[in-house]
Formats: C-alpha cells, sequence, structure tokens
C-alpha cells in the first residue's frame, strides 16, 4: 500500500490512532494518550517560543526506507519548506524530528526511527519519554542538549494546573 491509498481513506480520518506504513506497505496504527498529547503540545509551543524561522508542526508524515513515519513533532527551517512546500509524505526529514514515547512503544523502536529520520536529512532526533525527560540526538550520537534550539529544556514538567 502507497501512502497516497492511506490518505484516500475516509474511515481513517477520525480515529484516534497515529498511522503509519510499515516497510512492506501495511498500516500501523497507535493510540494516543492525552500525556502523549499534553506532552506533543508542549513541544510545539516550547519551539515555537525558540525559534522565529521555519515552522513547527505535528503529526509529519516522511518516507523512510522501512515505510512513511509519522514523527510527533517536527521543525523545518524556512529553507526545508521553500525546497519541499507541503509534500506528502516528505522525500526528505526536516532538521529536527521528535517523538514522544508511549507505553506501546519499544525503545528500540524509537532507535530506529531515529536512524531512519537521521539518514533521511534530520540533522536532529529528540525522544521524550511519559515523564518529560528529552533526549537529544544527532548524527555523532546522544547530546546532553540541542544545538539547533540550545535553551530546550532536558525536563517538560506538567505545571499546568
Amino acid at each position: 500500500m502507497e501512502w497516497s491509498e492511506v490518505m484516500e481513506m475516509k474511515f481513517l480520518e477520525d480515529i484516534p490512532f497515529k498511522i503509519e506504513l510499515n516497510e512492506w506497505g501495511n498500516i500501523v496504527m497507535s493510540p494516543a494518550t492525552n500525556r502523549h498529547s499534553f506532552f506533543q503540545g508542549a513541544i510545539v509551543n516550547l519551539l515555537n517560543e525558540q525559534k522565529a524561522d521555519g515552522a513547527v508542526f505535528p503529526e509529519c508524515s516522511i518516507e523512510t526506507p522501512k515505510g512513511v513515519k509519522v514523527a510527533d513533532v517536527i521543525w523545518g527551517s524556512t529553507q526545508f519548506f521553500r525546497e519541499h512546500q507541503l509534500e506528502t509524505p516528505y522525500i526528505v526529514a526536516p532538521e529536527l524530528c521528535v517523538e514522544i514515547r508511549s507505553p506501546s512503544n519499544a525503545m528500540g523502536e524509537l532507535i530506529e526511527k531515529k536512524d531512519l529520520y537521521l539518514a533521511k536529512g534530520a540533522r536532529e532526533f529528540w525522544i521524550c519519554d511519559d515523564e518529560g525527560s528529552v533526549l537529544f540526538y544527532g548524527h555523532a550520537g546522544r547530546m546532553d542538549s540541542s544545538t539547533l534550539f540550545p535553551g530546550f529544556p532536558v525536563k517538560i514538567a506538567f505545571d499546568v494546573i
């Protein structure tokens, strides 16, 4: 199955699951929790506060050698969007791809996504765990902080209340 075929399936529009394709063209769905949504929104807000250039948005589809993966949050530079606009899926990854770890995610699965996104052109990959701790990765491996967003916290607090 191709991503364009998935996008045409109207019955998938309102399901509360993240949809991806694996390397064999099979649909893979992951349920989202409110905790996942909170961290996704918090990351979008924090990135928007720190970067004037480019754009930040959730649920971005990226073609990889192992199928279409959907990053929970991305940031792409103005140059990235000049070159790629809003193509679906992106054949090149935006500079930053972020995944929020859900209870259904194995760490190995997220590390594989890291490798896929970095191979497709991402400069950084972040993992936010279900407690809000953020791990930063670049092409040279694990980093103490982001080079793209040096002020980004290593821990996102649930401080809404």
